[in-house]
Parts: structure tokens; sequence; C-alpha cells
């Protein structure tokens, strides 16, 4: 999600995965995947760098979430290593 701003000055939350593309003639123009046109007061190249941060900001939350999942699992296997060998 990105927060944009109408041309009255109107805060605006879009899914940026609805966008289907972005023209800059003069005003911005963003037309979704519905056919909707939203015309917002930003340029089209900070509305694509905000769906950049955004995604960059999704796959960041994503890959951390793995890494402790692994981590988590790894520690995991390794207590059940440990404890297996002190029983035998």
């Amino acid at each position: 999600m990105i927060e944009l701003t109408r041309l009255n000055n109107a805060s605006l939350i879009l899914n940026s995965d609805l966008i289907k593309f972005v023209e800059q003639a003069p005003d911005t123009v963003i037309t979704l995947v519905t056919g909707e046109k939203i015309i917002v007061r930003e340029n089209s190249s900070e509305v694509i760098a905000r769906v950049i941060e955004f995604r960059r900001s999704v796959v960041a939350a994503s890959a951390q979430a793995w890494d402790n999942s692994y981590l988590r699992r790894s520690q995991s296997a390794q207590q059940a290593s440990g404890t297996q060998e002190e029983e035998d």
C-alpha cells in the first residue's frame, strides 16, 4: 500500500498491486486493473519510487520472517540431535 495525494489534497492509500500503468500528461493519472483512473499530485517518478519502496519493505519483511523461521528450525534440530546423543 502506498500513500498518495489527490488533487484536492486528500490523502489516498492505494494498493499498488492494482496499478496497471501510470501516465504523466500533465497531471499524473494512475489507471488501475479495474479500469478506474485516479489523478494524483505526485509525479510518475514519485509514484514508482513509492511502489518500489513498498515492495522492498515487503520482500525484506518476508526474508526476515523466513530467516527467523529457518533459525528456529535449525536450533530445534540441533537441540533434538543433542538430546538424542545424550540418550545413547
